[in-house]
């Protein structure tokens, strides 16, 4: 039993059914964030603890825990203060942009984390995505190269026509932009690594570096810079939008 929920709805009047009828669900259902525990969507959540006069975070605590790696907090509190990213990736689909299971196809290769840390780290991951659903979106533009679409991860060929699938639903959306190398462009500069360029509306900047080991944040003006520049290369060796989101729907047909 959610038994702050409870009390929060006691302290305004509120019941399952009227609670339900100010946020557009069915009473059962509000019925099962209190007696099951249930966790709404995070628009609902956001609309419940409006009508509560609380915070989301108060009434539903879970979905807010820290579950990111303590050397990558720094940049997941930068990404979710970003008014735009943009990404390279060489080797993986941009974490943003991960379904669940392919995160956790990615994390759980090499059995060198627990189940435990899988999950914990995935849902993590899917928690930072809530940037692209908030009401001022993040605006993302990731560049990735072919390889990324033909490359199976997980054991399951249908983790990858998910993947695919709900990428280039995402690529339709008017904030994000997803570009593809081609394979048979030649050799580039990005390929010498992943790398994400953040834009704070203060205008503030910042870059994000990863390996095998934990990733650096950058913030030195000479090397965003250059990331800057590399930026640039990358973006002039890409497919434009709409071709990009062929040549994905192309690919996930493979993967069926």
């Amino acid at each position: 039993m959610n038994e702050v929920l409870r009390l929060a709805m006691a302290n305004k009047g509120e019941t399952a059914e009227s609670l339900a009828g100010k946020v557009g669900v069915d009473p059962k259902t509000a019925g099962r964030w209190i007696a099951d525990g249930r966790v709404p969507h995070p628009r609902t959540r956001v609309a419940v603890a409006t009508v509560l006069g609380r915070q989301a975070e108060e009434l539903w605590p879970e979905p807010f825990r820290r579950r990111d790696l303590p050397w990558f907090r720094e940049w997941a509190d930068l990404e979710q203060k970003a008014s735009s990213l943009r990404s390279y990736e060489p080797l993986l689909v941009p974490g943003l942009l991960q379904t669940e299971a392919y995160a956790r196809g990615v994390l759980a290769t090499g059995g060198l984390m627990s189940p435990t840390e899988v999950e914990e780290i995935v849902a993590g991951r899917m928690a930072r995505q809530r940037v692209l659903e908030r009401e001022s979106p993040l605006q993302l533009v990731a560049v990735i190269d072919e390889v990324v679409l033909r490359r199976q991860v997980g054991g399951d060929r249908a983790v990858m026509a998910g993947q695919l699938g709900h990428l280039a639903e995402l690529s339709d959306r008017e904030h994000v932009q997803v570009r593809v190398i081609p394979a048979e462009n030649p050799w580039h500069t990005g390929l010498a690594g992943p790398f994400v360029l953040a834009r704070t509306p203060d205008g503030g900047e910042a870059a994000y570096l990863d390996n095998q080991l934990r990733g650096q944040v950058v913030t030195e003006r000479a090397d965003l810079a250059s990331l800057s520049a590399r930026w640039e290369s990358v973006t002039g060796e890409a497919l434009p939008r709409r071709q990009s989101i062929e040549l994905i729907r192309e690919v996930a047909t493979t993967w069926r």
